[in-house]
């Protein structure tokens, strides 16, 4: 039996405002827009690291689901309001000044970076739609 070659290519993170999220995601961290696709009323954004080509984040509607029932929906909006959806955790080689740059641009902070018990040195911010977004670094020495 051969071993496997498996890759991690996207990851999704449910948005409410595509023009609010790819301001923070594209202008704040910096991330490169990859695409930019609508379909039946909804909106896509795929945005990703120039310095991981073959990794993509997918900023996609709450539901994307344009026959869902109502109260999906708003169960959606509710879960979304109070930061419950999904998640990213991003590395970078100066947590500090990742910090400082975010907040700079009007990231909303939720942490300073502060040394982990579990090897890190982590910040962490909530994206325009609540998401939270951690960036880590390994702790030196």
């Amino acid at each position: 039996m051969r071993d496997m070659d498996i890759a991690l290519s996207q990851c999704f993170i449910a948005v409410d405002d595509h023009d609010k999220a790819l301001a923070f995601y594209r202008d704040a961290l910096g991330l490169e827009v990859r695409n930019d696709v609508g379909f039946e009323g909804m909106r896509w954004v795929t945005v990703g690291s120039p310095a991981q080509p073959d990794v993509e984040i997918v900023l996609e509607p709450p539901l994307a689901d344009p026959h869902a029932p109502e109260a999906d929906r708003r169960a959606m909006a509710e879960l979304m309001a109070k930061g419950l959806l999904r998640g990213v955790i991003f590395r970078t080689d100066d947590v500090d000044a990742a910090f400082e740059r975010i907040r700079a641009a009007g990231g909303d902070v939720v942490q300073e970076p502060m040394d982990q018990p579990y090897g890190v040195r982590d910040c962490a911010f909530r994206d325009p739609a609540g998401n939270m977004l951690r960036f880590t670094q390994p702790r030196r020495g």
